[in-house]
């Protein structure tokens, strides 16, 4: 049996269900707090949330592709290393980066070649947080590690990526990036108020999982 005589098998709709019960649950609660900050810190508007929405679900898309071609290449040995610390690391200096990129002047920004309207926090977001340990994510790898094979294995993570990727958050983080743009609007003010906590948060985060680690 080849491998996508294997995937045909296991189910194309399969694999992208159980992906949709992670964007529908684990995804919602585990994320939330790392986007939702980071678009209220931002405050730009609805339309900017949803792009940074849109990134972070892309690289989530990107992680799950990795990581069930990895499955795929490797075997089942890639279901012990996740077991360990290499999540909690991922995510921990995530937070941490894209809380002091979300409080560093424009000027700083600019002299790292980047201005801050580009989703290089939100994509590595989404990315980090796909190595956040669930039953359904146990089952995408043990899965693609049955297929030895990496193409097909990836083709597993894209599916259910795309599964994932359909999250509430399409409708939570716009609203929260729209009321962050409220309150600089109503409040000048508070626009540097919010960088400065919306950073702190993540800073705070990503030190609390690095807590767990040690």
């Amino acid at each position: 049996m080849t491998g996508f005589e294997s995937l045909d098998q296991f189910g194309w709709a399969s694999v992208w269900l159980l992906g949709l019960s992670v964007g529908f649950t684990t995804c919602t609660a585990v994320c939330l707090p790392f986007l939702g900050t980071w678009a209220l810190g931002q405050g730009q508007g609805g339309a900017a949330a949803a792009r940074d929405t849109a990134v972070f679900a892309a690289g989530k898309i990107a992680a799950y592709a990795v990581l069930g071609g990895a499955a795929g290449l490797v075997g089942e040995a890639l279901l012990y290393w996740l077991k360990g610390d290499v999540g909690h690391w991922l995510i921990a200096l995530t937070a941490i980066f894209s809380g002091i990129w979300l409080v560093l002047p424009r000027q700083a920004h600019r002299r790292c070649g980047m201005s801050r309207n580009q989703r290089l926090s939100p994509f590595s977001m989404g990315f980090a947080l796909s190595f956040t340990p669930c039953a359904p994510l146990a089952a995408l790898l043990a899965a693609s590690a049955s297929t030895g094979d990496l193409l097909v294995g990836a083709v597993y993570g894209t599916l259910f990526g795309l599964g994932a990727a359909l999250t509430p958050l399409f409708i939570v983080i716009p609203l929260l990036g729209k009321l962050g743009l409220k309150l600089q609007q109503d409040k000048p003010w508070m626009g540097q108020w919010l960088l400065w906590m919306g950073g702190a948060v993540l800073i705070l985060i990503g030190l609390r999982r690095l807590q767990l680690i040690f």
